[in-house]
């Protein structure tokens, strides 16, 4: 831990001297000073009469000076329990810290279950929002917006999730909190996000195509002025809340404009990784699930679920609704090992649309409930309510 006499030192300042002249004036070294600040040493007994002189402090008033020494950590999480005791004293490194934190927890979260880093996730956010509330300058400030902007995003992702896509309130007041926060510093590309995933919340959780089309509508109208990727996304949920409604036409048509965006896509895109080229093709497949059309959507859905390998959570969805896909199409064999491989995903990371989605197929499968293997996936879909 190292330590500093900050007023100490800010009364040297205040008083014309810098180490080198303080040290010339009373004629010792200035690693000497450079120890006195640092808090490693105290002023000699005999010397304090002059340094007081110097300072133009009495000597009781050099003495408190000498008493307070301010310990500064020396690593981030160190860093991040001090600023927490000393709000006022959060700094852009600070900021930098927690920015990273939220990011790396982001990353992992195809990964991890929802329950898993949303303590975590949690504990940031709020860390954020306390420091925002006292940060000592706009610009600290500004970047503690930025932050928040990101942190509460995050949470209503996860908050939605763990809830199983139940509790639409909560989700939709930290995403609400996010498009605040981004529109503090006129951040479009946070904003336009975190209106996206209030669609989610509408068109996925509370079933309301309408409602998600104004909303996915809104966030490509805010996408616009800054990402070709996300605004890419959003018209491709735009197109699903088409479907939604049975419109082929509308949904097909946008669906090309969606392509049309993401085409334009290149490194400079800020926004870039919130897509994936897959995310074109699962769209795509729910679409055609939503318009009653199983057999175009099952090998856009069998060739995306492959390709999401990696992403455990979108993977489940995918592999659902390639469930859903050949269940309505009576291919039974495969809709069977289809839906043990969406169980598997599911059971790794309780994503909550893979785990609604595979009970909606689950459901479908109720004509066939007798047979020993409808039984055997009912066993484990009940398996996925108990805590994990």
């Amino acid at each position: 831990m190292a330590s500093k006499r900050v007023r100490f030192a800010q009364r040297r300042k205040a008083a014309g001297f810098t180490q080198e002249k303080l040290a010339e004036r009373l004629m010792v070294e200035r690693s000497t000073v450079v120890r006195w600040e640092s808090g490693a040493t105290e002023p000699q007994p005999w010397i304090r009469p002059a340094l007081a002189t110097a300072l133009s402090v009495t000597a009781d008033e050099l003495q408190a000076l000498l008493d307070e020494v301010v310990v500064a950590p020396d690593g981030p999480a160190e860093r991040i329990s001090y600023v927490l005791a000393h709000p006022s004293s959060v700094d852009l490194v600070a900021v930098a810290y927690l920015r990273e934190r939220i990011r790396d927890l982001d990353a992992s979260y195809d990964g991890l279950p929802s329950t898993v880093l949303l303590g975590p996730a949690g504990q940031l956010h709020g860390q954020v929002t306390y420091l925002r509330a006292h940060a000592p300058n706009s610009r600290v400030r500004r970047a503690l917006f930025e932050v928040e902007a990101e942190s509460a995003t995050f949470m209503g992702q996860l908050v939605w999730d763990v809830s199983q896509r139940r509790d639409h309130q909560a989700p939709v007041t930290y995403l609400d909190q996010a498009i605040h926060a981004a529109r503090q510093v006129r951040d479009p590309n946070t904003e336009a996000y975190a209106v996206l995933r209030k669609s989610f919340v509408a068109l996925y959780g509370e079933t309301d195509p309408g409602k998600g089309l104004a909303l996915a509508e809104e966030a490509a109208g805010i996408a616009a002025m800054c990402s070709p990727s996300l605004t890419g996304l959003a018209l491709l949920h735009v197109a699903e809340a088409r479907a939604m409604t049975g419109d082929l036409n509308a949904c097909e048509n946008t669906l090309r404009r969606a392509e049309a965006q993401l085409g334009r896509v290149d490194d400079c895109d800020i926004a870039a990784g919130h897509y994936t080229v897959t995310e074109f093709n699962r769209l795509a497949g729910s679409c055609y699930l939503h318009l009653k059309l199983p057999g175009r959507a099952e090998p856009i859905l069998e060739q995306t679920s492959t390709a999401l390998a990696g992403k455990k959570k979108s993977q489940a969805i995918a592999l659902a609704n390639l469930t859903l896909a050949l269940i309505r199409q009576q291919k039974l064999d495969q809709a069977q090992a289809t839906m043990h491989d969406t169980i598997d995903a599911v059971e790794v990371t309780r994503g909550g649309g893979g785990l609604n989605l595979a009970f909606a197929a689950g459901r479908e499968l109720r004509p066939w409930r007798t047979e020993p293997w409808v039984q055997d996936i009912n066993d484990r879909l009940l398996g996925l309510l108990a805590p994990n």
